[in-house]
């Protein structure tokens, strides 16, 4: 991998995506860049979750390729894709809604460690792991609720927990899927923050609908629209762009904001 590729840790070349003729992702490059805030935007229906699904290979592309630090994972399984480090949240929160916090999280760490299905082993052997977990719940502000049953938290810390499971896997591209759908605007700040911190020593590909969670935090915008890249770059540019504008509003007389 040449030092001028080597910054990339994501790569997509002209992937595409067809179902029975219609072309949900439309020849999509994307360039992700190491340890960025990489944010895919854009209205219903342009193919956002079709591209994050070929992304972790819960789809096959039609046509195209994905590279992961410089090696082809086109063809590659979902499990492989994992054990990579592309870990992704998914939008729909993804924990055990009966089990602690805690032990949501020790969940994610005995997956890890490949030991997920060895459930006669006494609870005490899995006591080494908790160091990590309280560590882990104390990066997304949950240390004080290490004990309480995931059924009580609130939407938002629901969403704090998964992010914290995702981290569990130790990723080194996250995936996250909507992060802060259906949010009051304190859980939205929680979480814009909570992204902001975990993403700093790894890299973040986010689809996110909120574009005040997208004007403060993403260091790369990629705006889709009907599967295809309608414009890239950072937020003061992709926001002033007319094309983007009229996706969004319907006319290109309108500015598109979001609050910082």
């Amino acid at each position: 991998m040449s030092a001028a590729t080597s910054d990339i840790i994501l790569e997509t070349r002209d992937l595409t995506k067809e179902f029975k003729g219609f072309v949900a992702v439309d020849k999509v490059n994307l360039r992700v860049r190491r340890g960025s805030i990489h944010a895919l935007i854009g209205p219903n229906g342009a193919g956002k979750t079709t591209c994050f699904n070929l992304l972790t290979k819960f789809l096959t592309p039609t046509a195209g390729t994905i590279l992961f630090n410089g090696v082809d994972i086109t063809r590659e399984k979902p499990a492989h894709i994992a054990r990579r480090g592309i870990i992704r949240s998914f939008q729909i929160s993804a924990v055990f809604p009966h089990l602690s916090v805690l032990e949501n999280v020790r969940v994610a760490l005995q997956r890890k460690l490949g030991t997920s299905f060895h459930f006669w082993r006494a609870e005490r052997s899995l006591e080494p792991l908790n160091e990590r977990v309280h560590e882990l719940l104390r990066a997304v502000d949950l240390g004080d609720y290490a004990d309480t049953p995931t059924v009580e938290l609130a939407y938002g810390r629901k969403r704090a927990l998964e992010i914290a499971t995702t981290l569990a896997m130790e990723p080194e591209l996250m995936l996250l899927d909507e992060p802060t759908q259906g949010m009051g605007l304190e859980d939205v700040d929680r979480i814009r923050q909570l992204i902001k911190k975990v993403a700093a020593n790894r890299t973040v590909l986010m689809v996110e609908h909120n574009m005040s969670v997208v004007s403060s935090i993403a260091d790369t915008i990629t705006v889709l629209q009907r599967g295809a890249t309608l414009a890239e770059g950072p937020y003061e540019v992709v926001s002033k762009n007319p094309a983007v504008i009229e996706a969004y509003m319907g006319s290109a007389d309108v500015e598109l904001k979001g609050a910082h």
